[in-house]
């Protein structure tokens, strides 16, 4: 059973995951529908405010990354509050390796089911930083170190 049909009683939220999954450059001209205007977005990489900053993470992906996109695994909502689990799939540029990262994203909604807040959680040191070529060595190596014998 996917986490659409899971969400049955939950309209606003099953739009949700619809629209990350189904995530693409055109997609962006509909965020408006998806995030509230004021909105804020952080990441471990990016903390902005107002929409328009948000569809430039989103594009920056898109100009970066091939063929990027998230599988949502599992909801969790109360009230406003909504937790979303994903995968999310990608190939650096030049490389044709698929990557994939696990995180989760938490979600507070407005009364019209758009987003006020986001904020993902995901290991950016061992699920990205660690894939990459130069970085990824340093990165090993230092995981190393730091785990006990």
């Amino acid at each position: 059973m996917s986490v659409t049909e899971t969400l049955v009683g939950e309209p606003r939220i099953a739009r949700l995951v619809q629209y990350f999954e189904s995530l693409s450059p055109a997609a962006l001209e509909r965020l408006g529908e998806i995030y509230a205007a004021d909105c804020r977005f952080k990441d471990p990489f990016n903390e902005v405010r107002g929409i328009d900053a948000v569809r430039r993470i989103y594009a920056h992906m898109y100009a970066t990354l091939d063929e990027p996109r998230f599988c949502i695994t599992r909801a969790v909502v109360q009230g406003s509050h909504c937790v979303l689990t994903w995968t999310f799939q990608f190939r650096f540029r030049r490389r044709g390796e698929e990557q994939s990262v696990r995180g989760s994203s938490h979600l507070v909604l407005d009364a019209e089911g758009r987003i006020t807040d986001h904020e993902d959680y995901w290991d950016a040191a061992g699920q990205f930083y660690e894939k990459l070529p130069l970085v990824g060595n340093l990165m090993r190596w230092l995981r190393r170190k730091v785990q006990p014998a």
